[in-house]
């Protein structure tokens, strides 16, 4: 009896994994090249005979370079890579809120931007709270937070709140 339930707990847990494995991988491949302006990219498992026991491999090909794993793309282009991967998985199963603390720090400002419009558009699913330094983030926010210290070891935050015609004066 015990075995059984345990064999029953094991085959849903693949079916379910594999499930969201394979959705999560498509959301990733359609919103690779989006991010990055062309390419593309997909997830594969690592021992697709064992469902409970695999890894997940990244390959990436952004515009113009051959295809490879994560692990040999520049420090951008990973970065790049693990914010696509963190989207799709949010297009998939998306979560009430998500901290973010400066992911976007090593994209050049094209990129910066192109996450900007990436977090507007997934607002509406998951309220972000993101800490960043980047011009390109900080316009795509509802609000700002500012934190400063005037003296040693006390903080002050500011709070600004972005409408349209701020965020524009800001540009």
């Amino acid at each position: 009896q015990l075995e059984e339930t345990m064999h029953e707990l094991d085959e849903t847990v693949k079916t379910r994994f594999k499930d969201m494995f394979d959705q999560t991988n498509s959301a990733f491949e359609a919103i690779f090249p989006q991010m990055f302006g062309g390419g593309h990219a997909h997830l594969s498992l690592t021992n697709p005979d064992d469902l409970l026991a695999t890894g997940i491999e990244i390959s990436a090909q952004p515009p113009g370079k051959k295809l490879t794993r994560l692990s040999l793309l520049s420090g951008g282009e990973r970065a790049l890579t693990a914010i696509v991967l963190l989207f799709a998985i949010l297009k998939v199963r998306p979560v009430p809120f998500s901290i973010l603390d400066e992911v976007e720090a090593s994209l050049d400002d094209v990129n910066v931007n192109r996450f900007g419009e990436f977090l507007r558009h997934y607002a509406s699913a998951t309220q972000f709270i993101v800490i960043t330094h980047r011009h390109g983030t900080m316009v795509a926010a509802n609000v700002l937070y500012g934190v400063t210290m005037q003296e040693s070891g006390v903080s002050r935050i500011m709070a600004v709140s972005l409408d349209q015609s701020q965020k524009e004066a800001i540009n």
